[in-house]
């Protein structure tokens, strides 16, 4: 075994705190790299506080992670020693269902294997998070990560970059489309960049007029401040598409109102609490509520080589390991610009 730091909640009465685990040694189909960065999601701490399902204890957040490969399997074919990797969401699948066969792992029938909070395949093996020094992946959910771009930047692609590029690309969002990006948080900001360099319309939707400034510094065309009603008014009916990125409840009927007719809003934030929605809401205007997690292997690779292209990162602020629970205390009150990444050289 291999022995590993890390930061961990032991319980969900209790805070992240260091902690000393195991992580299994390398396979023939693995790779192992040194953690150089992990990003800060949002969901991180929805799942040590069991907002959303009970927790698997002790637990080590962290699913937006970048290093640098020390070892691999002896069938290993596309990682070597001192290549760049990345690790996202998911760390296995059944990778024999009909939606593993198609690319999609992350709708695995069998049910996927979570980078923490989750079980191995063989339904008992914790699994460990990014918010250590070292993991073990099975090669095929592990990325090629690019020299090209600032790799602490490059980590939250892994889930908030994803998480709003698999949807874009699958609704194909584009030129000639009116985007809505409701939020900008984490997600939303890598919303506005995609759809900009999609070749989208894009505006942002927030309750908060100082955000004007930095949507259009990002790249957004237009800004709607939510708690205008002149603004809301003059905007019913006009999006294609509104990319609903925010964890916090919220006013789905007024947000379908602005869509066009057969116009969709997609859901990629997940609020704690279920949503109220009218069916008049949906039925005037033969409108949709769609929602989207985060992407297959291919499409994450795909999406890291189009922002290698494109020159496209997370906007960051860099944190201590030790500063872990006032980046979550700064995160719950929407205080960052705009995702937190560890520099795991401080652990």
């Amino acid at each position: 075994m291999i022995e590993t730091k890390g930061y961990a909640a032991q319980s969900v009465d209790t805070d992240l705190a260091p902690w000393a685990f195991e992580r299994r040694e390398v396979g023939p189909h693995d790779v192992q790299f040194d953690i150089l960065f992990c990003g800060v999601c949002h969901s991180d701490l929805h799942q040590i506080k069991n907002d959303w399902f009970p927790g698997i204890f002790p637990m080590v957040p962290g699913h937006e992670i970048v290093g640098r490969v020390i070892k691999v399997g002896d069938h290993v074919k596309n990682f070597k020693v001192g290549d760049l990797a990345g690790t996202g969401c998911m760390v296995d699948s059944c990778q024999v269902c009909e939606n593993c066969k198609k690319d999609l792992e992350q709708y695995c029938l069998e049910g996927g294997t979570g980078t923490y909070n989750s079980l191995e395949r063989d339904g008992k093996t914790p699994t460990y998070g990014g918010y250590s020094n070292t993991i073990v992946v099975r090669e095929e959910f592990v990325l090629h990560v690019s020299d090209k771009l600032n790799l602490a930047a490059v980590a939250p692609l892994l889930c908030a970059g994803i998480t709003t590029y698999s949807p874009l690309r699958h609704w194909k969002v584009g030129k000639g489309h009116k985007l809505a990006v409701l939020g900008l948080g984490g997600l939303g900001h890598m919303a506005v960049k995609f759809g900009v360099a999609f070749g989208a319309e894009v505006t942002v939707l927030s309750t908060s007029p100082k955000k004007e400034e930095d949507a259009k510094k990002l790249g957004a065309h237009d800004f709607l401040f939510t708690t205008d009603e002149a603004q809301v008014k003059a905007a019913m009916g006009t999006f294609d598409f509104i990319l609903d990125t925010v964890s916090a409840e919220h006013d789905f009927e007024m947000y379908l109102s602005l869509l066009r007719t057969d116009g969709t809003l997609i859901c990629v934030g997940v609020p704690s609490k279920p949503a109220e929605i009218p069916a008049f809401s949906l039925l005037g205007g033969r409108k949709s509520i769609a929602g989207s997690s985060i992407g297959g292997i291919a499409e994450t690779q795909e999406m890291l080589d189009f922002c290698a292209e494109h020159n496209i990162v997370s906007e960051i602020e860099m944190i201590d390991m030790k500063d872990i629970h006032t980046a979550y205390e700064r995160m719950e009150k929407g205080d960052v610009r705009y995702r937190f990444v560890i520099d795991m050289a401080t652990l």
